[in-house]
């Protein structure tokens, strides 16, 4: 495959203060990208960004978003900026919807109108899958989220699809399994609440019964795959790609594989409280280790070591 040159190259990434976005601005800076940040830091941290990457704090829907497109001419965009949260999304809907789907509207927008673009990833999630009857998720499974959060995520995906097809633009879509690793702040998910709970001697709380099935991806590999993709994109321009592992645990199971992998005890109280969750996800991502090269260099008991190490002594360190 022809790779897309990254060295020496201005790249942007908006979302690039946040859990996954800072990885992969790390991963970029270590190719020696020149590196522009977006994020109105809503839930991404300022200190996640390196002093090396060039920093705007704005919104992925503000106007003006065009024109530091204008000044900057980056020739590849990853596009990682969203709301996140499930949860956000059922408390509110609205604010979830606009960001996640007119936002990514408006940078696509602004790469239309920018010369000298040459890959953009959006990045996705298996969530815009919603609740398939048959698993692992391919690629070519329809996109038919039915809540909030996984339609604002299908709408999105759907959209960049909809850039690629009606004009032709670089456009590449990445959809990943659940991703873990430093920086994630996000405590109501299970590894990072798992860690609070072994480092504060809390009662972990469990919102669902415990059975939930998914698939853990180390942030570090997901940040690779995105790079590939950007590299690959004369080769791929249109397609999709999932980005997963062979970690696929129960909710239950990931508790006691943390606690096999550090050897601690964590008490857990099952809430059952979660509404409309998906019961199983997985994805089937032998496309990208065929098309791209990619597979997890990480397993889950060295991405758990990595992770918790980092929320000892950054996280909670006071």
């Amino acid at each position: 495959m022809e790779n897309m040159e990254i060295k020496s190259q201005t790249i942007l990434v908006t979302g690039g203060a946040g859990f996954i976005g800072s990885h992969l601005v790390d991963r970029l800076i270590d190719e020696r990208a020149r590196v522009v940040v977006l994020d109105n830091l809503s839930s991404g941290r300022r200190e996640n960004v390196q002093p090396k990457a060039k920093f705007y704090k704005i919104d992925i829907r503000d106007e003006q978003v065009r024109s530091i497109f204008k000044k900057e001419k980056p020739k590849a965009v990853f596009h990682l900026a969203a709301q996140p949260l499930v949860q956000e999304a059922y408390g509110n809907p609205l604010e979830t919807l606009d960001v996640n789907i007119m936002g990514t509207a408006n940078i696509l927008e602004a790469c239309r109108f920018q010369k000298g673009v040459k890959a953009i990833v959006v990045f996705s999630s298996d969530k815009a899958y919603g609740k398939a009857k048959i698993l692992p998720y391919t690629e070519k499974t329809p996109l038919v989220g039915d809540h909030p959060y996984e339609v604002s995520k299908s709408s999105a995906d759907l959209i960049a699809q909809s850039y690629f097809k009606t004009y032709g633009m670089p456009i590449v879509i990445a959809r990943c399994g659940n991703t873990f690793g430093p920086r994630d702040y996000n405590f109501v998910r299970i590894i990072p609440g798992a860690f609070e709970a072994i480092l504060k001697k809390n009662v972990l709380l469990i919102r669902s019964d415990g059975k939930m099935i998914r698939e853990y991806v180390y942030v570090k590999d997901v940040a690779e795959g995105c790079v590939k993709l950007a590299q690959h994109i004369e080769n791929i321009k249109g397609e999709a790609f999932n980005f997963g592992s062979k970690n696929i645990f129960s909710v239950l199971e990931v508790v006691k594989e943390i606690e096999t992998i550090l050897g601690v005890k964590i008490p857990y109280k099952i809430l059952n409280i979660a509404k409309n969750e998906i019961p199983k996800q997985y994805l089937d991502w032998r496309k990208a280790k065929r098309m791209l090269a990619w597979q997890p260099k990480y397993t889950f008991e060295q991405g758990i070591k990595e992770s918790f190490e980092w929320y000892r002594r950054v996280a909670f360190s006071k």
